[in-house]
């Protein structure tokens, strides 16, 4: 009787544990987008991380005279870029690169540290490959929809921060704070969702981001 709940469980387990494998289809289109977009020859700057920086649909123009390459992928984790980090960051070989990871994480109840520990994963892999790239961590955005976990995206930013702190070529792009007002979110920059911003909300983003850009 024992090993079958030990068996049960495990199952279970299993079935609920995240499986890179279903933004297999996504990430291969990203991938033949930049085969005909991309050029090689140019500095690149990759803005990578979950549905935040895919559904920046102007991302490419709003920093002219930068190649920039979108490489989001909405529903991602830190763990699926971990697992893409080669198809959506190593192969264009950028100079800097914006992540933003952690928002999904906090929503699917993963811990702190473990979350911490995967980016610093990606950051490994992609200072493997080149060591003077800089790395901006934008922060976990507030939002309507997850405003009751709140405490947990300011701690997590916290961390983020934290680990900027530490290295000079790691950056923390603070989205969090313009993103209030009188401590709570802004309610007119989001689409119906409550999760996802309407062009008002990327025009905050912009303005905390393009100093990092430049």
């Amino acid at each position: 009787m024992r090993y079958l709940i030990i068996i049960f469980f495990s199952v279970t387990l299993a079935g609920y544990s995240q499986n890179p494998n279903r933004f297999k289809e996504e990430v291969s289109a990203i991938q033949k987008k930049y085969d005909t977009l991309w050029d090689s020859s140019k500095e690149t700057i990759v803005f990578t991380g979950s549905s935040s920086i895919r559904v920046w649909r102007d991302l490419e123009n709003v920093f002219p005279g930068h190649q920039i390459v979108n490489s989001g992928f909405g529903g991602s984790q830190a763990s699926d870029l971990l697992a893409y980090s080669e198809e959506l960051i190593l192969r264009f070989n950028p100079y800097k690169v914006f992540i933003y990871e952690g928002d999904n994480d906090i929503s699917a109840s993963k811990k702190l540290k473990d979350i911490i520990n995967t980016i610093e994963e990606i950051i490994k892999k992609i200072r493997t490959q080149n060591n003077t790239v800089q790395i901006v961590l934008i922060a976990a955005k507030p939002s309507i929809s997850r405003w009751h976990l709140k405490r947990d995206y300011k701690r997590l930013n916290r961390k983020f921060k934290k680990l900027s702190k530490k290295d000079n070529r790691i950056k923390f792009a603070d989205v969090w704070k313009p993103m209030l007002q009188n401590r709570r979110v802004m309610q007119d920059i989001f689409i119906e969702d409550g999760l996802h911003m309407n062009a008002k909300g990327y025009d905050i983003w912009r303005s905390v981001i393009k100093p990092f850009i430049n």
